[in-house]
């Protein structure tokens, strides 16, 4: 026969469960409440992510300039009009043999859609010209008739780009500011935070800002490698525009998911119409395998290195961020997920409770004060914080 249950140890089991779940939800309103906050300023922080993304790629060559001499506003201008020049070059790089080429493509284009109503019209769909006479005709009747949500649709475009311009000239500003006066952050953050918060927020913005750039740079060197490979497989199928479709395809990098299959796609039509379908479905092939050796293999092996956080925690973050939030959840999922990882790892490290010793004699001696942490070199604002 069964012993019976204890009610007092039955009783404190729930009374313990239930002070959890409060806590587990206080916690979770308090989250709420601040993706919120977030969301309503949103205007304001995307501009300042954009901006911290820019300067950890640029923040190397204005700590060099610094370090020979060079006084921080003019190393920040420097590097900042450098940076602005490589941006317009990467543009140039696509704009002007697109436009050259512009002409061949379009005809080339024409000689596609011929091509594809030739297919058409014979076995096994045998559309005739006058099927797809109508078609169009249906279409375009349909498109008059949906004038008003294509003009709503176009406003929303230009506003797109309004809104994009603004936070791009936003976050170049911001990276300026934060070449020039990042050194001075993390001291100026120190003198305004009591007791023991002047050690521990300095600490843990000192490890967010080295995985903050362990990200970017991760990011930058897969999009290289994709660059490369799918460069080397248009050069070798005779693909025209390859030097700027590798370059698309490094640039898109930076944009999880959507930016992949934009390249592609633009990579795949311009087989299209150059070349045939048989090379376009080599090029497809192509993109596929080197998305899913970049998705699976490259990127996971080298962000995990870098950011401290598993291969599958990575793939379940970019694929939760893109579910809540689009595009701009995967771009944000991997680095926000390695922020918090280093929040919680600091916090681990306090709470953590000291072995303790048996003997008499470690207890009748006094333990000696921990050593002041050494100064981070590679973060602006790395000057050792002064004891509380």
């Amino acid at each position: 026969m069964s012993s019976p249950l204890s009610s007092t140890k039955t009783a404190a089991a729930l009374r313990t469960s239930a002070r959890i779940s409060a806590e587990v939800l206080l916690v979770l309103v308090a989250a709420a409440v601040a993706l919120w906050v977030l969301g309503r300023m949103w205007s304001v922080v995307w501009p300042l992510m954009v901006g911290l993304f820019l300067t950890t790629l640029t923040w190397p060559l204005a700590r060099f300039l610094r370090r020979r001499g060079w006084r921080p506003a003019l190393a920040a201008s420097v590097v900042t009009v450098f940076a602005l020049l490589v941006g317009a070059g990467i543009v140039a790089l696509i704009a002007v043999p697109v436009a050259n080429q512009s002409g061949e493509l379009a005809d080339q284009v024409i000689k596609g859609i011929d091509r594809l109503r030739a297919w058409a019209a014979g076995p096994p769909l045998n559309i005739g010209d006058d099927q797809i006479t109508g078609a169009l005709d249906t279409a375009t009747a349909r498109l008059q008739d949906s004038i008003g949500s294509v003009v709503t649709t176009a406003v929303t475009g230009v506003s797109t780009v309004v809104n994009g311009l603004v936070t791009a000239v936003l976050a170049v500003f911001l990276m300026f500011f934060f070449l020039k006066d990042g050194p001075r952050f993390l001291p100026w953050l120190t003198r305004q935070l009591p007791g023991r918060l002047a050690t521990d927020i300095p600490e843990v913005a000192s490890r967010s800002w080295e995985t903050l750039g362990a990200f970017v740079r991760s990011q930058a060197f897969v999009g290289l490698l994709d660059a490369v490979f799918i460069g080397l497989g248009l050069w070798i199928l005779g693909v025209p525009l390859v030097l700027p479709l590798a370059v698309l395809t490094f640039v898109c990098a930076f944009v999880p998911i959507v930016g992949a299959l934009f390249a592609g796609f633009v990579a795949v039509v311009i087989a299209l119409v150059s070349n045939g379908p048989l090379d376009a479905l080599i090029v497809l092939a192509i993109i596929i395998v080197v998305q899913q050796l970049e998705g699976n293999v490259f990127q996971p092996m080298i962000q995990s290195r870098g950011l401290g956080l598993h291969a599958a925690v990575i793939l379940l973050a970019v694929t939760l961020g893109g579910s809540l939030a689009g595009v701009v959840g995967s771009l944000l999922a991997v680095p926000v997920a390695a922020l918090l990882a280093v929040a919680w790892n600091y916090l681990r490290e306090q709470l953590v409770e000291e072995p303790r010793d048996a003997g008499p004699e470690s207890k009748s001696e006094p333990k000696p004060a921990p050593a002041p942490a050494p100064a981070r070199k590679d973060l602006p604002g790395s000057p050792p914080v002064p004891s509380s």
